[in-house]
């Protein structure tokens, strides 16, 4: 083969490589986050500081139609320690043609469509039952697990239905979880929604559902949301959780709100968990706080505690 077509093989070849590199686009994304928590919490562990950071790769493109979008996060989370959890929320969505809708799968970090809508209540920084630690065990929240396949599809009318399934590795507890979820938007400021799922344990099943609205006028949002989880065979660890919030936009930058959820038990004390939250933003930087009490404790009645919490986290 003579020079010149060992040239023009090479050019062909690197203009091939270089065709494919375009075709997807590539975007990097990631927080680091500061916080400070005290209150009852913290005083045993004397410090409260800790940093959060993650950096998100992705990469999209198309093939037959089909848009392709692969996602890996790098996370060091909360921890001391890089090395667990390095590698966290990785997943590949499929946009379907034709507007039919997206497909994902979560190869760990994923949210099926009951958990995605557990507290839809506005706030300006931390539910009612985060930052006090045991107080989010009362919430219905459906699945959060690795391999979780999620389908959604939302219409210009405002409706949108997401649906999810998990089938458990040898060794987990649960056999399978089936979930999915409605939300329309249809009416200006209006938003309400219903989800309902299906926990198929080794030992028994398990029934959640919840259902939620909010409205939005001017600056000010509020919401009401319900839940409820009943276990076949088990009616002391049945559980219905109330909530409510109220937001309000200050300016641009400025919010604030109160929000309380509740959680029933058959027997013993209920949960009684509220929060005010404050947040403000400049630019790519924000600064957020809350501060919260809960009574009750996952249903013990001399467990009381409140925290507190401020984050300054920063996107890019």
């Amino acid at each position: 083969m003579n020079k010149l077509k060992k040239i023009g093989l090479t050019a062909l070849a690197g203009s091939l490589i270089a065709g494919s590199v375009n075709a997807a686009d590539m975007a990097v994304t990631g927080t680091a986050a500061l916080t400070f928590g005290g209150g009852d919490e913290n005083k045993n562990t004397g410090n409260g500081w800790s940093m959060s950071d993650g950096v998100t790769f992705s990469a999209s493109g198309e093939v037959n139609d089909i848009g392709v979008t692969m996602s890996l996060e790098l996370d060091g989370g909360a921890a001391e320690s890089y090395t667990a959890q390095l590698f966290d929320d990785r997943s590949i969505t499929l946009t379907l043609p034709d507007d039919m809708g997206t497909l994902t799968f979560a190869g760990h970090g994923g949210s099926s469509a009951l958990s995605a809508i557990d507290d839809k209540m506005p706030a300006a920084y931390e539910e009612p039952w985060a930052v006090v630690t045991g107080a989010s065990t009362a919430v219905i929240n459906g699945d959060a697990e690795e391999d979780m396949f999620t389908y959604s599809y939302s219409h210009d009318s405002g409706l949108s239905f997401t649906a999810a399934y998990h089938n458990a590795e040898a060794g987990q507890s649960v056999e399978s979880y089936n979930d999915f979820a409605v939300a329309y938007t249809g009416v200006e400021g209006l938003t309400v929604g219903y989800g309902t799922g299906t926990d198929h344990s080794t030992a028994t099943d398990s029934e959640e559902s919840t259902m939620y609205a909010t409205y939005a006028m001017g600056g000010m949002t509020v919401g009401v949301q319900t839940s409820e989880k009943d276990v076949e065979g088990g009616a002391t660890s049945d559980v219905d959780t109330s909530g409510f919030g109220i937001s309000y936009a200050v300016s641009d930058d400025l919010s604030v709100s109160l929000g309380q959820h509740v959680a029933e038990y058959n027997s013993g004390d209920d949960q009684e968990a509220t929060a005010v939250g404050i947040s403000y933003t400049m630019g790519s930087m924000s600064i957020a706080g809350s501060y919260h009490t809960v009574d009750n404790i996952a249903n013990t009645s001399t467990d009381d505690r409140n925290a507190y919490e401020v984050q300054i986290k920063f996107n890019f």
